[in-house]
C-alpha cells in the first residue's frame, strides 16, 4: 500500500498521478485478486478498477482501493530466514511463477519483488496456530 502512495508522492509519472488521483480509475486492490481471472494472488496489485465499481478513498491516503479488472503493477514479498537460504531455488521459482500469475489475463504489468532477509539469532514463525522456532 505504501509503495503506491510513495510512487504518487514523488510525482515522477503524470500518467500515474492522473489515473490514480484525478480520475481514480486505477486503484490498489487489497483483495489481491482480479474479477473473473483465476490466478494466485500477489502481495499487492494495482490496476484498472472494474467498470461500475466505486473507488474507496481512505482518509489520509492518496491512492484509492477497489476491485481491479487488470494488473498494471504487481508486488510479491518474500522474507527469508537463514534456514530458507537452503530453499533459495524454490523462492526464486515462486517469484518467477508470480510474474506469470500477474500476466495471466493479458497485459504486461510492472512486476516488483521485495526481498527481506532476517538475520536474527532466534525467530518464531507460524503455520496457522502452530509456532515454528528457528533456533541457531
Amino acid at each position: 500500500m505504501h509503495l503506491y502512495e510513495d510512487l504518487v508522492t514523488i510525482k515522477r509519472s503524470p500518467k500515474l498521478t492522473d489515473a490514480a488521483i484525478n480520475r481514480k480509475d486505477r486503484v490498489l486492490n487489497v483483495q489481491n485478486k482480479r474479477h473473473g481471472v483465476a490466478a494466485r494472488r500477489g502481495d499487492g496489485t494495482f490496476g484498472e478498477i472494474i467498470p461500475g465499481e466505486a473507488p474507496i478513498v481512505d482518509p489520509g491516503y492518496l491512492v484509492a482501493r477497489g476491485p481491479i479488472a487488470t494488473v498494471e503493477i504487481g508486488i510479491e514479498v518474500k522474507v527469508l530466514a537463514k534456514a530458507m537460504i537452503k530453499q533459495i531455488d524454490r523462492v526464486i521459482n515462486d517469484l518467477r511463477n508470480q510474474v506469470t500469475q500477474f500476466r495471466r489475463g493479458g497485459g504486461n504489468p510492472i512486476c516488483i519483488a521485495v526481498l527481506g532477509f532476517n538475520r536474527a539469532d532466534h525467530t518464531v514463525g507460524y503455520e496457522g496456530q502452530r509456532p515454528l522456532s528457528n533456533d541457531r
